[in-house]
């Protein structure tokens, strides 16, 4: 119990210190503390799951990458960043099909229906101002989507805090991920990168404890 409260807090002082290097524009804590968030969110998953899901270590692994890439600002680490991070949401939604219950039709119109507004939503907002990334940013709102109609519906076929938890990590990876594209493609605002952050790391950790509570269901029914 001590290692996972001082792996934590170490999560918790990482994640501040890059709000901190945004808010100052100092490149330099940026570049050492934001490639660590992914590092010790999976050191913390691999701390109390054993054995690990390795289909969620590469999730936390492409989003390490998705991370790096995004530090530097050109076209090109933009294309790769979101595709480190298309990886890592179609191994999401593999994963939470994998635990799926069945689910009637009615259900399946409920978790549909409210991401498909928003994307529907961003995408007119932004398609005038895409250009050359129209078709990657598509695929990508598309598969986003998909993961929040996924955890949506197994949150509808089985109510519980474990998927409620999944349910708040993709609600606050749509978040962060449209306020990103808003903020590039749309219209800049000086608080959006630290909104987009903060709601990043708690999509991530949200995510990381509903994959901790299914690891230990896992255990417990071997």
């Amino acid at each position: 119990m001590g290692n996972r409260k001082l792996i934590l807090g170490i999560f918790v002082l990482v994640v501040a210190l890059d709000v901190v290097g945004i808010i100052t524009g100092n490149q330099l804590l940026r570049f050492i503390f934001k490639p660590m968030i992914m590092l010790v969110l999976m050191w913390y998953y691999s701390v109390i799951i054993e054995p690990e899901n390795k289909l969620y270590l590469a999730v936390l692994f492409f989003s390490f990458l998705g991370d790096v890439l995004l530090l530097f600002d050109s076209q090109l680490n933009f294309t790769l960043g979101l595709a480190a991070f298309l990886i890592a949401h179609i191994m999401l939604i593999k994963i939470v099909v994998g635990v799926l219950k069945k689910s009637s039709i009615s259900q399946k119109i409920m978790a549909i229906i409210p991401f498909a507004l928003i994307f529907s939503g961003l995408l007119y907002l932004l398609k005038d101002n895409l250009g050359e990334l129209l078709i990657p940013v598509i695929i990508y709102a598309f598969i986003i989507t998909t993961f929040g109609v996924v955890s949506l519906l197994n949150y509808l076929t089985e109510k519980s805090i474990p998927n409620l938890l999944l349910l708040g990590g993709a609600t606050f990876f749509i978040l962060s991920d449209s306020t990103l594209a808003i903020n590039k493609f749309y219209q800049s605002e000086s608080y959006f990168p630290v909104f987009i952050m903060i709601t990043y790391v708690l999509a991530q950790y949200l995510i990381c404890k509903f994959m901790i509570f299914e690891g230990k269901k896992e255990v417990l029914s071997n």
